[in-house]
């Protein structure tokens, strides 16, 4: 890469660590995954939302121990959002196998998901890290986690609340990956223009 200045902008004070703390809690938080999907997929809501607790509460955590002792590393940004988009597309997929959403909501964030990395892969042939977090890309997770937890929540019971509840967060799921969509798409905007500033520098010198 010709200019590291601007690879500097998307990987703030990473380093070339691996066997740290909050990189183990990131990699224990996508082991956790499959079983958090099983548990779903099986109807056994309670079990499934205590596991998915658990990982919120880690989520926060590898952050604060990376900040705290300077152990913010380039692994560490890749398998923190690679955690919570898996947990994401397998929470939905088990969601469908369990009968609680529609099939296309899986196929809209797999296609979604599909595209970022098909887009982080580009990106690091020219030497850059993952892409800044836009407030837009946070709030669509957000939304889709509130989501899948309320959506599991509802499948806890069959009156009138859960059902409302149901409707609920089917609305929020529906709104979020609209969200998901839109960052997807200035995230795309941005990586073209880096690569486009990079072959334009490349092809200049």
């Amino acid at each position: 890469m010709t200019d590291h200045k601007l690879s500097s902008r998307y990987s703030p004070e990473a380093r070339d660590l691996y066997f740290t703390v909050p990189n183990l809690i990131s990699a224990l938080r996508i082991i956790s995954i499959p079983f958090i999907s099983a548990l779903i997929s099986r109807h056994e809501m309670i079990a499934a939302l205590a596991l998915i607790a658990i990982s919120s509460a880690s989520d926060g955590l590898d952050g604060i121990i990376a900040r705290r002792f300077n152990q913010v590393s380039k692994i560490g940004q890749i398998l923190d959002p690679v955690a919570d988009r898996l947990l994401i597309f397998c929470s939905i997929l088990a969601l469908g196998i369990a009968g609680v959403i529609p099939w296309w909501m899986l196929i809209i964030v797999g296609l979604r998901d599909l595209w970022m990395a098909i887009q982080v892969l580009w990106l690091a042939q020219y030497g850059y890290g993952p892409l800044p977090v836009h407030f837009v890309g946070k709030a669509g997770t957000a939304l889709l986690m509130i989501s899948i937890v309320s959506l599991i929540f509802a499948d806890l019971g069959t009156n009138a609340f859960f059902h409302l509840l149901y409707l609920a967060a089917l609305a929020a799921g529906i709104w979020g990956i609209a969200m998901y969509w839109l960052a997807g798409y200035i995230y795309t905007k941005q990586g073209v223009s880096l690569l486009r500033k990079e072959l334009e520098e490349r092809h200049g010198a």
